[in-house]
């Protein structure tokens, strides 16, 4: 369904033009979850911005392709976006309360994406609104048409902004940490409602998160970033289960454990967006980094028809790693 090939993206910053996005690809298919998971500033929020033409200014495209059936959306004018936007693909951020206007009703809100699109009158456009505002979880969607954002919870809000997105029935939804902002509760209400919209609705989902826990919950499958690349994609099962990238394995320890009362991170920090370096980005963190590591960038190396790597570790010379702590 939805198709990135070798996109590479650049931010114009005080340090000079940036690279941020480097040569990412991957493919979303019909009615599956896809991860992208990673570290903040990875670049995963920028790649999604990517997709649906809403880049700041400073920021441009510099090639690649990104492939909605066939159709290059990098080609596309801002009208063509303006209505790809919503009725193909749809986006939810983070925060709710900043995706949100303070000054209207969310039952107006809702109600707007509707009559901009749909050629309804505002009955049946109110029709449709309390329809989809019952569809995301409000038991009583008449009275809450006509309340305000600050008086609804952070997972009500975030509701309200799943309706939003769901107004005009997009194939695909981008979802851009929709559950940071929640405790734990709230996080599986929004999660469980993800997965029950992808099971009545057919829709696929691009979730981008950097916490394991909500990945387990929701995806079919996980692409991992790390300083604006791809560097592991697989199914859910091949990347719990036998991940081969050392900066996945340190994602996974660093999963809390009813085991142990010690919490692990990774050592070291990402590198900054406009800092330049020679090889694997991660090999300064990365304690079974090979010499070939600091000299030449790992390319993909296929595990499986559905597994693939970005580590000097899988070359047929490489010595055998086991596994363990970093």
């Amino acid at each position: 369904m939805l198709k990135v090939k070798n996109i590479f993206v650049t931010i114009n910053t005080k340090f000079g033009k940036v690279p941020v996005i480097k040569d990412v690809s991957f493919h979303l298919n019909e009615g599956e979850v896809l991860a992208i998971l990673g570290e903040s500033g990875c670049g995963k929020t920028v790649l999604c911005k990517s997709i649906i033409g809403i880049l700041p200014k400073n920021a441009k495209i510099e090639k690649g392709e990104i492939l909605l059936d066939d159709k290059n959306l990098i080609n596309c004018e801002e009208k063509s976006m303006q209505k790809i936007r919503g009725k193909d693909i749809s986006m939810i951020f983070q925060d709710p309360m900043t995706s949100l206007n303070p000054s209207l009703s969310v039952g107006k809100q809702i109600m707007e994406a509707v009559l901009k699109n749909k050629k309804v009158n505002k009955k049946d456009a109110k029709n449709i609104t309390l329809d989809l505002m019952k569809q995301v979880g409000f038991e009583n969607p008449s009275e809450r048409f006509n309340q305000y954002p600050h008086e609804f919870s952070g997972g009500m809000r975030q509701r309200s902004v799943i309706a939003c997105a769901l107004a005009l029935g997009p194939r695909i939804l981008i979802a851009d940490e929709p559950t940071t902002a929640l405790d734990a509760t709230l996080q599986l209400q929004i999660l469980d409602l993800l997965l029950e919209i992808k099971k009545n609705t057919g829709i696929s989902i691009l979730f981008i998160t950097h916490d394991l826990g909500v990945v387990s919950k929701i995806a079919d499958r996980v692409a991992v970033m790390y300083a604006g690349k791809i560097i592991e994609t697989g199914t859910l099962k091949e990347i719990f289960s036998d991940s081969r990238h050392p900066y996945t394995w340190g994602l996974l320890d660093s999963l809390p454990s009813l085991h142990t009362d010690k919490l692990y991170s990774i050592p070291g920090n990402p590198p900054a967006i406009w800092q330049t370096h020679k090889g694997d980005a991660f090999a300064v963190r990365n304690p079974y980094a090979l010499k070939i590591d600091y000299e030449k960038e790992p390319p993909m190396f296929k595990i499986s028809d559905t597994h693939y790597a970005a580590t000097w570790l899988l070359h047929e010379n490489a010595p055998f790693i086991q596994r363990g702590k970093l």
